[in-house]
């Protein structure tokens, strides 16, 4: 689904005429070299158009990224949110692709678009293959220059990219921080939001838009990104013949030139909505992402912010004054913003939460950081970038973001800056930059003299990057093929560890990643009783405090060996979803994810293991996420999309309100989270928790023969002297079908759910036909029968589709319909469901629908399968079930050989619209500003 990436933004007006193409045929000189760096080579082609090509032959997909140099930044009066809809608009074809959402799912793609306040991107990841990499290439090529940009599709986009707009509009965090922006930016365009005005989207004429993607759309303005698994000069060779083959635009962009000038007093935003949570804010103006300052930004918004040391959080958090805080310094192509952002606990002032940022923000620049403070926040910065840089083809993405700056070796140098900070710097920016004139919060101080904060201009992005050479990237990894059949060949299932099942895949990983995965099962129907909400603690409550460390001493420790651990419910152990709905907690298992580097493996299993065997379980940790998920709860009161799903849950799954399985209302949810205490969660972990049960999944770079004792001494000897018995969660009988609207006044996007519970697990001879039915019916928004009436046709949702899932062992499947609109349309995309869902009962599908989901389906699985994160869930899922990676060839197969017949009969049984309960919830009264359709 597409999505604007920018949360502050607008544009400068640019002058400069339409662009006017040079004669097809024009010769072409070979690509030039012009930069490598870590693996990844420039190349230039004649018309300007730029390559990167970044080979990794550990991954089984390739990733082709498009980075278009044109965002909210560029766009002129009247023209707002025009960079954003231009992205919705290259999804609607070309005369040689005129379905592209259909010929993305028939490949199994993962694909996407995004706009930001520099750049607009599209990618696509599928399997690695030479046709896949072709087509990918053909694909941008194309669309580049010879998108349809037609008035119908306007007419419908339109409307979806409003309904976009409208969803946005019911997040207060959302909308406080874009009318700050506004109020700091009075010039330069990021002071408006990458989504635009409301009436610029309406009212916008096809001809002014075609005129802008005439101007930007070319070859000389353009990044393209080669990752993964490729054959580098076949697809340096597929470059050439697609990109090199646009001529080259008869046009020079002009520059940008407006500069916001220095802040020279304090500003006042103030917004007043619907809503339960007070939120504040403080934004400073701070150098432009390629500036050398902005490194020693970023840690300090990193510092200031995080948990469970950081100023902020130590003074707000913990005191129970705020539920969160954050700060964030955006890298941005002109000077930007740091923000700070705290979500003020309820009956708590939120004049002193913003009276206690400044203040600390004044002592730091006063005193400066601790050296402990700065290394700390860089050891954060870089281990998350260290463990993203694994995935070459999400490296391809990311790459957008430096090259929106000015160039693609940015990404390296940023690296290398933060790893230069010093305490010093930070302080030194701190003072600089974080001064009372150049702050936007709520309320305005006159001083009685000039107060101005000047903001250095970009840097020269050429003086920047010439002649930078990055450093040796280390291991790329092994060549793995992701099939079932080849996966199951590598895959090791010694003997139980205490009790717990074991998965070992070992393999070379780009960067010596190494994954694991580990759920512990504890507790039954009964025993459990009154201790649901209590569970929803444990796993994470375990990873903030040991007998040895504290939640910072983990934080740090997981920080310098370049690691990432997380805990939360374990749910069904990997079902395929059809056991319960998104947002409904399920007790009796907690699981743990791991990532690092195979040599810091041991140390990290080592944290694992006293996070398992010696929490301390703290108090006043308990205290601060149960604060959090009390912020979380107040705020779904007004909150459409909650309210719909909490309803449409309950629905369901009707059990008494003291059965485990009991899905509460939002108020019964707050009412049951003041009464947990972190007494309940301690009983759990000292009579429930052990290792009797549970299951180990861990893939990539790891040798066995050095995991298997130290999992064995975190495992042993660890009893529960609760009993376990699996949650059985079989499909209620006799759920009749509803219809019901619950009202949210001012919110401008409404949600809509449908769901129908069947009695069928997925070894059911029809649950094939009924995974390629839903494939066909609601399984992409942007190719899918609802999807294509819903967004593509009606213009009426941003987002709409369906999902069709069966428990493997209990008898419960859901398929559900989703989809989100405005208000005044509600009523019109409920009429569009139930008549797609009638055409398809009625008529059946076709050999072609048919044939396009059985290829997507599989394709989809290969580059699931493909992630070595998405992998280690999967034989985690498949050791609790008791099966393999078979089932799933099995499953493919078996939708290979269906027919159209088969779908549409399996439809026909199973499909009851007679059952269906549908839920809309929103401001539904009709649109002021004539919204509906």
């Amino acid at each position: 689904m597409f999505c604007r990436n920018g949360r502050w933004g607008i544009a400068v007006a640019i002058a400069g005429a339409v662009a006017i193409a040079t004669p097809a045929g024009a010769e072409s000189g070979p690509p030039k070299k012009v930069a490598t760096v870590e693996g990844i080579t420039e190349y230039r082609l004649d018309n300007g158009a730029r390559v990167l090509l970044y080979p990794d032959p550990s991954s089984a997909r390739v990733t082709v990224n498009m980075t278009v140099l044109v965002g909210s930044r560029h766009e002129g009066y009247g023209e707002t949110g025009m960079a954003h809809l231009l992205e919705h608009m290259v999804f609607k074809g070309t005369d040689k692709h005129r379905d592209i959402p259909a010929l993305m799912k028939e490949r199994g793609a993962q694909f996407n678009g995004s706009t930001d306040f520099d750049r607009t991107n599209y990618f696509e990841t599928l399997p690695a293959s030479e046709e896949n990499l072709a087509f990918a290439l053909g694909l941008e090529a194309d669309r580049l220059v010879h998108s349809f940009v037609r008035g119908e599709d306007l007419k419908t986009e339109m409307t979806v990219v409003r309904n976009e707009f409208e969803s946005g509009e019911n997040s207060p965090t959302r909308i406080l921080a874009q009318r700050m922006m506004a109020t700091a930016f009075e010039w330069h365009n990021y002071g408006k939001d990458t989504i635009g005005n409301r009436s610029d989207i309406e009212r916008v004429p096809i001809d002014n838009l075609r005129a802008f993607y005439r101007k930007y759309y070319q070859p000389d303005n353009v990044v393209v990104v080669v990752a993964g698994k490729f054959d580098e000069h076949k697809a340096l060779d597929l470059a050439s013949k697609t990109f090199g083959a646009i001529p080259r635009a008869d046009r020079k962009l002009d520059a940008a030139y407006t500069e916001e000038p220095p802040q020279d007093g304090e500003r006042v935003v103030t917004l007043r909505r619907v809503g339960d949570v007070p939120i504040v804010g403080v934004l400073y103006h701070v150098p432009a992402g390629p500036d050398p300052e902005f490194a020693a930004v970023q840690v300090l918004a990193s510092l200031l912010a995080s948990q469970p040391s950081g100023p902020l959080y130590k003074a707000l958090v913990e005191p129970k004054k705020a539920a969160s805080v954050s700060a964030r310094a955006q890298a941005t192509h002109d000077p930007g913003a740091l923000m700070i952002t705290a979500e003020v606990r309820k009956g708590q002032s939120a004049d002193e939460v913003r009276d206690t940022i400044v203040s600390i923000v004044e002592t730091l620049k006063e005193n400066g950081p601790a050296a402990e403070q700065v290394d700390r926040a860089k050891r954060q910065i870089l281990k998350a970038r260290a463990l993203a840089d694994a995935d070459a083809n999400q490296t391809a993405i990311r790459l957008s973001e430096a090259i929106a700056q000015g160039d693609w070796r940015l990404y390296f140098l940023e690296r290398d800056r933060i790893e230069r900070v010093t305490p010093e710097q930070v302080r030194r920016v701190a003072a600089k930059y974080l001064a009372r004139s150049n702050r936007t919060v709520g309320l305005f101080a006159p001083a009685d003299t000039p107060q101005r904060t000047p903001i250095p201009p970009r840097p020269d992005i050429t003086q920047i990057v010439d002649n930078y050479k990055g450093r040796d990237t280390g291991s790329a990894g092994e060549s793995f093929e992701p099939t079932p059949a080849a996966i199951e060949a590598h895959v090791r299932r010694p003997e139980p560890a205490a009790g717990v099942k074991l998965a070992l895949l070992p393999k070379k990983t780009r960067g010596e990643m190494v994954y694991l995965q580990l759920t512990l099962r504890y507790g039954d129907a009964d025993n459990l009783k009154g201790l649901t909400d209590a569970a929803g603690f444990l796993g994470e409550l375990m990873t903030r405090g040991t007998k040895s460390l504290n939640r910072q001493q983990i934080e740090d420790e997981l920080d310098k060996n370049l690691a990432r651990l997380s805990a939360g419910l374990g749910g069904g152990g990997g079902r395929r979803g059809g056991g319960m709905m998104a947002g409904a907690a399920e007790p009796g298992a907690v699981t743990f994810t791991l990532q690092t580097k195979r040599a810091n493996l041991p140390a990290v299993l080592e944290i694992l293991r006293q996070v398992l065997r010696e929490p301390t379980l703290p108090a006043d940790e308990f205290e601060v996420l149960k604060a959090q998920r009390l912020a979380r709860l107040e705020e779904g009161r007004t909150d459409p999309a909650r309210l719909a799903a909490n309803r449409l849950q309950r629905t369901l799954n009707p059990h008494d309100p003291d059965d485990v399985r009991y899905v509460p209302t939002i108020d019964e949810s707050i009412t049951r989270l003041k009464a947990t205490t972190v007494e309940q969660v301690r009983r759990l972990y000292d009579d429930y928790l052990g290792a009797g049960h549970g299951e180990v999944a861990i893939v990539g770079d790891f040798e066995p023969s050095e995991v298997l004792p130290v999992l064995g001494k975190a495992l042993d000897g660890w009893k529960a002297s609760q009993r376990y018995a699996r949650i059985e969660r079989p499909a209620p009988a006799g759920i009749a079908a509803m219809r019901e609207t619950i009202l949210t006044p001012d919110k401008a996007n409404a949600t809509l759910l449908a769901g129908l519970a069947l009695r069928m697990t997925d070894d059911d001879p029809d649950y094939p036909a009924l995974v390629a039915g839903n494939f066909i019916l609601g399984g992409g928004t942007l190719s899918s029968r609802i999807g294509n009436r819903l967004r593509q046709k009606e213009g009426l949702s941003y987002g709409a589709s369906s999902m069709f899932n069966a428990d493997p062992l209990d008898p419960r499947a859901t398929l559900m319909v989703t989809a989100i609109c405005n208000p005044a349309n509600l009523p019109r995309a409920i009429v569009c469901m139930d008549d797609e869902v009638a055409k398809i009962l009625r008529d059946g599908v076709t050999a072609e629908e048919l044939d396009q989901a059985k290829v997507g389906y599989r394709r989809q699985q290969e580059v699931r399968r493909a992630s070595d994160m998405a992998l280690t869930a999967l034989l985690a899922r498949d050791l609790y079930l008791g099966r393999t990676l078979k089932h799933d060839a099995d499953l493919e197969r078996a939708i290979d050989a269906l027919t159209p017949e088969a779908v549409s009969s399996a439809l026909r049984r199973h499909l009851d619209p007679k059952r269906l309960v549908v839920i809309g919830a929103g401001d539904l009264k009709p649109s002021p500003s004539g919204g509906g359709r």
